[in-house]
């Protein structure tokens, strides 16, 4: 029995080790898809998200490629499906560890460029990503033009080397990039999750290597060849369990899934930053009297005014320049010296409004936009300075006539109004004071003098202040 499964699979240990394999491909699949089904995150655009799918889909063919290439399973290889050089050479070397790779090395490059050359990388990701896979094509092609491969997917010691050698080039430009961004502070252990990253590939290719010369040399040894290729696949199953990560390029995400009870409020960087004042006022905060004749740039200072108006801007669909106004007010919190922190803020707001095809892309003009992509220091301190004033002049155009008479600005005049009230009692001692009439909203308050006796409900007009 056991010379016979170990030409053709289907021996008891091979299915305890394809058993593994499988909980790793459902525990990797259930990490990346917690945070949008959990905290019902909306789905980033651009690297963020799509570097993430693709290590998850380069973890699932490394795994499928061991299985089909070295005889888990009792098939004859007859159809192309079935071809050694499709799947132990294309599919587990460009398409599997080399993506998974690569994918690593593009994150590395964008933390070196963002944090130690406070840039976007020049070069876009899916232009990086492969020219980072041409080495791997090229040895794939080289393989599959010379048929070294036998009949049990097996090649002899001289490939077996440069192919190793090969992942070892992999693990080196990690190695380079990484220890370029050494010195950062990161917020998010993204140099912890490069070293693990690292230190598991070094540890993977050391038994795969091993593991390779035993099943080509020993190939007439039945027991040999079973130990051999269930340890590649228990070694492979621990490899993308331990090497995979969101961090790296969804900070934000990763934070929120380390997180239990998180409200709905939590995904914002600024929490995630500690950045004091982060999140929606609560019921016990301080209620300042405003002036509302003032301009609408200095109304929006003030924190109690800005979350009224966030949210009648969110009820008319337009709600995402004040969202960015928000966003940037919590930057500018920031201090200048704490560059880290700067970048990781400014990163998360040009990822969310400026890119375009952005989840909530803000409307500015392309002169405005290019200037902030290409800037040459992610931490300067105006660096979406333009950006503000060009939203705020069309906030006045498109919201702030609708904003003054709408109920949210009834509510914010009435809770103003009880407030001061409230405050002007307890500095009298509790004497009885003369109180006025706090269930409408009178004419004179009104900044623009609209007709307060019958209030409208706002109509929100197409705004174009995304």
């Amino acid at each position: 029995m056991a010379p016979t499964c170990a030409l053709n699979g289907g021996c008891p240990s091979d299915y305890a080790a394809l058993s593994i394999a499988l909980l790793s491909i459902i525990l990797l699949v259930a990490k990346a898809v917690a945070p949008y089904v959990i905290h019902k995150i909306p789905r980033p655009k651009g690297s963020s998200f799509w570097l993430v799918a693709i290590q998850v889909s380069a973890s699932i063919n490394l795994l499928l490629a061991i299985v089909m290439a070295l005889g888990f399973l009792r098939f004859r290889r007859r159809d192309w499906w079935t071809s050694c050089y499709l799947w132990a050479v294309w599919v587990e070397g460009p398409l599997g560890f080399g993506l998974l790779l690569g994918c690593r090395i593009v994150q590395a490059y964008q933390l070196y460029n963002v944090f130690v050359k406070r840039r976007l990388p020049p070069i876009r990701s899916f232009v990086f990503l492969p020219l980072v896979l041409l080495p791997w094509i090229v040895g794939a092609t080289i393989i599959h033009m010379k048929k070294p491969l036998n009949r049990h997917c097996h090649m002899g010691t001289q490939w077996i080397i440069p192919v190793m050698c090969l992942h070892a080039l992999y693990v080196a430009a990690l190695v380079v990039f990484t220890g370029a961004v050494r010195h950062v502070d990161f917020r998010f252990h993204e140099l912890k999750v490069l070293w693990r990253g690292i230190l598991v590939s070094t540890c993977c290719i050391v038994l795969w290597l091993a593991a390779y010369l035993l099943n080509d040399i020993h190939e007439d040894r039945s027991l040999v060849q079973i130990i051999s290729r269930c340890l590649l696949l228990v070694v492979t199953s621990v490899l993308v369990l331990a090497f995979f990560s969101a961090s790296l390029s969804q900070p934000l995400v990763s934070h929120l899934t380390l997180r239990k009870n998180s409200s709905q409020e939590c995904n914002l960087m600024s929490l995630a930053l500690g950045i004091p004042g982060s999140g929606l006022l609560t019921h016990g905060d301080s209620f300042e009297l405003t002036d509302y004749n003032q301009p609408l740039d200095k109304l929006l200072l003030n924190r109690t005014f800005r979350q009224s108006f966030m949210e009648f801007a969110d009820s008319c669909l337009a709600g995402e320049s004040v969202h960015f106004y928000e966003e940037v007010l919590q930057l500018d919190k920031i201090p200048i010296s704490d560059d880290v922190k700067r970048i990781y803020m400014a990163r998360h707001i040009i990822d969310k409004y400026i890119t375009p095809g952005a989840t909530m892309e803000v409307n500015i003009s392309h002169h405005c936009r290019q200037e902030i992509l290409s800037t040459v220091d992610l931490a300067h301190p105006h660096l979406f300075r333009n950006a503000q004033n060009e939203l705020v002049h069309l906030m006045k155009m498109n919201l702030v006539n609708d904003y003054w008479g709408s109920t949210f600005f009834m509510k914010l005049k009435e809770e103003s109004m009880m407030k001061t009230v409230e405050h002007e009692l307890q500095e009298h001692g509790g004497w009885n004071f003369p109180q006025q009439r706090l269930s409408s909203v009178h004419c004179a308050d009104d900044p623009f003098h609209q007709d307060c006796h019958s209030p409208r409900k706002s109509v929100c007009s197409s705004h174009d202040s995304s």
